[in-house]
C-alpha cells in the first residue's frame, strides 16, 4: 500500500469513527430515552452484556440503570474510544474481543467509512452488500480478532439479566455459543438476511423450550416496541417473513415472562 492509500485509509477510519459518534451521541436527550427503554429489560443493579459495543452509548445507558456491564468490541478504533470513556469505571469490564459459537480467532471484515457495519460474516457481506441499503458500503479485510463464546462470558462474569447483540449478520453464531436460556436479550435483524433472525428465534426456542419466550420488535433507533405485550415465536416469524425487501432494520427483543423482564416497572 502506497503512502497516498495509507493516508486515505486513515482519513476514512477517522471520519467513520466521528460519524458514528455523532450518530449515537449527538442527540442530547437520547441518554434518557435509552435508559427508559432498557429499564423494562434490565433491573437496577443487574448485569448486562453488550456484544458489539461500538461507541458505547448502550454501555452508558446500562450504567445509568446502575447495572454492571461487560462490553465486547473487536474493532481497535472503537476499543480505544471505549477505553478512554469507561476505563476508570469499575462497573464496566471492557473486552477487545468478538463473540461466536466457538472460542478462537476470526478475521474481521471492516468498513472504514461505516464501521458500525463491520462483521465477521462473509455471507452477510455478500448478501447484505448486494442490497440497495448497503450500496455505499465497502468492506475490506481487517485484523484477526480473538473470539469467545457467551458461555465463556457467563463462566467469567455470571448470568446476565440482559444481552444486547449487534454484530451484523453474526447474531446466530453468537447464540450458538450459548447453552442456557437467558432472562432477556435483543438481536439485530435486517430484511436482506432475515433468515439469520429466524434462526435466532429457533435457537432461543430450543434453549428455553417452545413457547416460553415473548418477542417484540423495535425499528431502527426509535426505542419503542411495536408490540409491548410481546408475540409468540410463531407470530414473530410470520412478521419477519412478511417484511418487504426495502423495510427498515431493527432489533428483536426476547424475554421470559417469568423473569419479570419487559414488565415496564423497571428503570
Amino acid at each position: 500500500m502506497n503512502q497516498t492509500s495509507v493516508w486515505r485509509s486513515l482519513a476514512e477510519r477517522r471520519w467513520g469513527l466521528w460519524r458514528s459518534l455523532l450518530v449515537y451521541h449527538g442527540i442530547p436527550w437520547r441518554g434518557y430515552q435509552l435508559r427508559r427503554f432498557y429499564g423494562r429489560f434490565l433491573p437496577q443493579g443487574g448485569l448486562a452484556f453488550d456484544i458489539g459495543a461500538h461507541t458505547g452509548n448502550r454501555i452508558a445507558a446500562f450504567r445509568r440503570l446502575s447495572a454492571r456491564v461487560v462490553a465486547l468490541e473487536p474493532q481497535p478504533d472503537f476499543v480505544r474510544w471505549l477505553q478512554r470513556s469507561f476505563s476508570k469505571d469499575e462497573g464496566v469490564v471492557l473486552r477487545a474481543q468478538a463473540v461466536g459459537r466457538v472460542k478462537g480467532q476470526a478475521q474481521l471484515l471492516a468498513s472504514p467509512r461505516t464501521p458500525t457495519v463491520s462483521t465477521l460474516s462473509r455471507d452477510f457481506v455478500q448478501r447484505a452488500g448486494a442490497s440497495p441499503a448497503f450500496s455505499g458500503v465497502r468492506w475490506e479485510e481487517g485484523p484477526v480478532v480473538p473470539v469467545v463464546t457467551l458461555d465463556d462470558l457467563i463462566a467469567a462474569h455470571g448470568v446476565p439479566d440482559f444481552v444486547k447483540i449487534d454484530v451484523e449478520g453474526f447474531e446466530l453464531e453468537v447464540l450458538m455459543g450459548l447453552g442456557l436460556a437467558l432472562p432477556s436479550l435483543s438481536f439485530e435483524f435486517l430484511p436482506a438476511v432475515r433468515d439469520v433472525a429466524l434462526g435466532c428465534i429457533d435457537r432461543l426456542e430450543t434453549l428455553a423450550g417452545p413457547g416460553r419466550y415473548r418477542y417484540a420488535v423495535s425499528l431502527g433507533e426509535r426505542l419503542r416496541l411495536l408490540t409491548p405485550q410481546g408475540l409468540t415465536a410463531t407470530a414473530m416469524r410470520e412478521w419477519l417473513l412478511a417484511l418487504p425487501a426495502d423495510a427498515p432494520s431493527g432489533d428483536v427483543h426476547a424475554w421470559l415472562p417469568e423473569s419479570h423482564a419487559a414488565s415496564g416497572t423497571r428503570g
